[in-house]
């Protein structure tokens, strides 16, 4: 399914920033203001974000309008990153688990190959209260798989919540042929509420290691870190040190550990849950194999052609809408990219407006998997998301000409906002799942109608025309 693709031999390496967030939201709405959690006031720019959230409310009502609409979750986190110039490239939710991958504008049409999975763990396996969803995507050619995860709570599980792990790893498939697993991505990133205890140590010693920030004390008694002796394919993921509170369990809008009774299905409990590091993010280079041995100049480039390293890894104690804190990490990606071109260069021909009919024209620039359901929508500047768009075009069904190297598509006036404004065009490539060509952006002028009768437009929403197709 991927597109062919010039070597990078001798392109210089470029730095690329991570944002990476996962959070146990115990079914809350989201806070009014998510800039301290996305840094979005830091001089450095990210390039992209993954969010993890574990305990999205799912009520049977609430859930299923979310599979309708965007869930509040999703909503606040692309009203904050849009004006930014991010797009949401790919989600997955699977009842209360959620995964959201953003990207800056400049960077969307090199993410490709987009496909997501999820796996259920929670009682018996049928019921997705626990598990893992993925992602996987092309960043500039490198393999890059993010995966957020629930397992199994409770002190006395260390050894489940591995073998749940290991479940989700087995079972998860892509269809791709070089990248069929999660482990045989370039680059995994796993994340979520993992829900490792401290062991042994009791609430006293515990809480007197935190309140007098010796956590050095509690790190060789975190499950996490013990399983990791024990088991070789944990080894190979990497963590950064633990320096930050432990994250779980706090009395709701409180920098206060569990103080409050429990309430149990036979009343209250007064029994106090213990602090521990239970929302972890690690990260997992592949390992070359042992006896492997390069095939050719473009593995040995490829093998060089990235690194990872960890800036920070803390958590974010401004929110206290879950009893878990939010854990926040950003990396820094040295890569090479592999390619500089997007797939398709789109572009509006002539003046834009609603008083005539469009013309959008496209060149293929490298061979990729085009599909009859591939399709070129009109975006306002700033848009969330692909299914942000105002109106779109078939590249098949509606084409009206083409030559060796321009297709001209034709846009119906009837679709072109009256009130006119700053948009740009999107190729979207049903089989990559994502956006591949990004036009200039430029102005549909206000239609004369518009201007002699004063008509506002009511919002135009394209969805019922995508999906009836």
């Amino acid at each position: 399914m991927q597109a062919g693709r010039s070597s990078s031999q001798g392109a210089s390496k470029e730095n690329f920033r991570l944002h990476v967030v996962t959070w146990n939201v115990g079914t809350a709405e989201p806070p009014s203001d998510v800039t301290s959690l996305l840094e979005l006031d830091s001089q450095d720019a990210v390039d992209l974000y993954a969010i993890g959230l574990q305990e999205v409310n799912a009520a049977p009502v609430r859930f299923i309008v979310d599979l309708v609409y965007e869930d509040s979750w999703s909503q606040a986190f692309m009203t904050s990153l849009a004006p930014m110039g991010y797009v949401k490239v790919s989600s997955i939710r699977m009842q209360g688990l959620l995964l959201l991958i953003f990207s800056r504008l400049t960077h969307v049409p090199f993410i490709q190959d987009i496909q997501t999975t999820f796996t259920r763990t929670g009682i018996f396996g049928y019921w997705g209260n626990k598990g893992g969803v993925s992602v996987r995507l092309s960043f500039y050619g490198h393999m890059l798989c993010f995966l957020n995860c629930h397992l199994a709570a409770h002190m006395q599980y260390a050894t489940q919540r591995v073998d749940e792990f290991e479940y989700i790893l087995d079972s998860q498939d892509f269809d791709m042929h070089n990248t069929p697993h999660v482990l045989d991505h370039r680059l995994v990133f796993w994340f979520g509420d993992l829900n490792f205890r401290i062991a042994d140590h009791g609430m006293h010693f515990l809480r007197s290691a935190i309140n007098s920030n010796r956590l050095n004390l509690l790190w060789d008694r975190d499950q996490l870190t013990m399983m990791k002796k024990k088991e070789a394919f944990l080894q190979e993921f990497e963590e950064g040190p633990l320096t930050f509170r432990p994250t779980y369990k706090f009395d709701r809008f409180s920098e206060n550990y569990d103080t409050r009774p429990q309430k149990t299905w036979l009343g209250f409990n007064s029994k106090k849950r213990k602090p521990a590091w239970t929302d972890r993010i690690l990260w997992r280079v592949k390992p070359k194999e042992n006896g492997e041995e390069r095939t050719n100049l473009e593995d040995e480039d490829d093998e060089l052609s990235l690194k990872v390293s960890q800036d920070t890894y803390t958590c974010n104690m401004d929110y206290g809408v879950s009893d878990h804190k939010p854990v926040i990490s950003t990396f820094r990606l040295e890569l090479k990219k592999k390619f500089g071109t997007p797939l398709v260069r789109v572009s509006a021909e002539g003046e834009w407006s609603a008083d005539h009919d469009a013309i959008a024209t496209y060149s293929i620039l490298e061979p990729f998997p085009s599909s009859t359901w591939d399709w070129i929508g009109l975006y306002k500047t700033g848009f969330k998301s692909p299914r942000d768009y105002v109106t779109y075009t078939w590249v098949k069904d509606d084409e009206v000409s083409s030559s060796d190297e321009i297709v001209k598509v034709y846009m119906s006036k009837e679709e072109i906002p009256l009130l006119g404004g700053e948009y740009m065009l999107c190729y979207y490539s049903s089989n990559m799942q994502s956006i591949v060509g990004i036009s200039p952006p430029f102005q549909v002028q206000e239609s004369k109608a518009a201007i002699e009768q004063g008509l506002v437009p009511e919002n135009i929403n394209g969805l019922d025309k995508l999906t009836a197709k």
